[in-house]
């Protein structure tokens, strides 16, 4: 995602689940199973998938860890990110409307 200074702006947990899920080929589903497998955890299910995806949850330290190991993806990345998802909800959705 470029901002309107042509700088790169740091990518939202949603963002970061979806690009990552694509360059390895993995659907939701997939993504679910396979969190799933190094978990042992079935709590976590396509639709939560879904939801991190849309920015409606924000995942947590404990499945941020396995995002991690999952997509090849350093903490420190997925930390930042969801920095960037909490900061981007707290804009009014009028501000939010007129940049996007």
């Amino acid at each position: 995602m470029i901002g309107s200074t042509g700088m790169r702006a740091q990518l939202s947990i949603g963002e970061l689940i979806i690009h990552l899920r694509g360059q390895h080929g993995l659907t939701q589903y997939e993504l679910a199973d396979q969190l799933a497998g190094v978990s042992g955890n079935d709590a976590v299910t396509r639709e939560e998938v879904s939801r991190w995806e849309r920015g409606k949850r924000i995942p947590g330290p404990y499945w941020r860890n396995w995002l991690s190991e999952v997509l090849g993806c350093p903490s420190e990345r997925w930390e930042s990110a969801a920095l960037a998802a909490r900061k981007s909800r707290r804009i009014p959705v009028q501000r939010r409307q007129a940049t996007g």
